[in-house]
């Protein structure tokens, strides 16, 4: 027997939450992935927002995948459900936990957030990231440079809320654009808007189920 603490039993650990993940991920048919910040509070306008798009693109046939948690995470976490679609609650166990909020119909717990991530996307149609701190960030860059380097697929990435984003936009194209570490067509890989009708009907032309994680002969 392997001991608890060990490389060898992390290692099995690791497979088994890949081994849960991509099996139930592949019952839920075409998905949407949302990221945004535990901290937004249900009455302000992105969390509105988050519940909205999400009860819409629920509508349309599609599960909608969080994190589980509070913030945006629980506002399209509600959408989902009164849409009747499925909606997932991808949880991570954290030092300060966090407990999967009310309106999760399908629970995973996950102890290593690599695994975690891996799950968000591996069946997502589109990615959906409101505005967040550094997990959100970390999400989203990720996503765009699997894109960029071909490892995955090309699906929508939507970044929701044009004032928030607007900073960000601005020094990526002042500066990462300007000095030549990003080209114009790696700017086309996302798009930022606050069009809710046009983020539906680009998702309801593109139902398509894709595996993002399906790696190129490259590797």
């Amino acid at each position: 027997m392997f001991d608890r603490g060990s490389e060898a039993w992390r290692m099995f650990r690791i497979l088994s939450e890949f081994a849960e993940g991509f099996e139930s991920m592949e019952k839920l048919g075409p998905t949407v992935s949302f990221f945004g910040s535990a901290r937004t509070q249900a009455s302000k306008p992105y969390a509105k927002l988050a519940e909205q798009l999400a009860y819409r693109l629920g509508k349309e046939g599609f599960a909608i995948v969080t994190g589980g948690g509070p913030g945006i995470m629980e506002a399209a976490n509600k959408g989902a459900k009164r849409a009747g679609t499925a909606s997932v609650g991808l949880n991570i166990d954290i030092p300060v936990e966090q407990k999967s909020n009310p309106h999760v119909t399908h629970l995973l717990n996950f102890h290593y957030f690599f695994c975690r991530k891996v799950i968000f996307i591996k069946n997502a149609s589109a990615v959906i990231v409101f505005p967040g701190g550094f997990g959100t960030m970390d999400e989203f860059m990720e996503i765009v440079t699997l894109i960029q380097t071909k490892k995955a697929k090309p699906i929508p990435v939507i970044c929701v809320g044009k004032a928030y984003w607007a900073g960000y936009m601005k020094w990526m194209k002042e500066t990462m654009l300007a000095q030549g570490f990003v080209s114009p067509e790696e700017m086309k890989l996302f798009t930022v808007t606050d069009d809710l009708d046009g983020i539906v009907a680009t998702l309801r032309d593109r139902k398509l189920r894709y595996s993002i994680l399906e790696f190129s002969e490259n590797r």
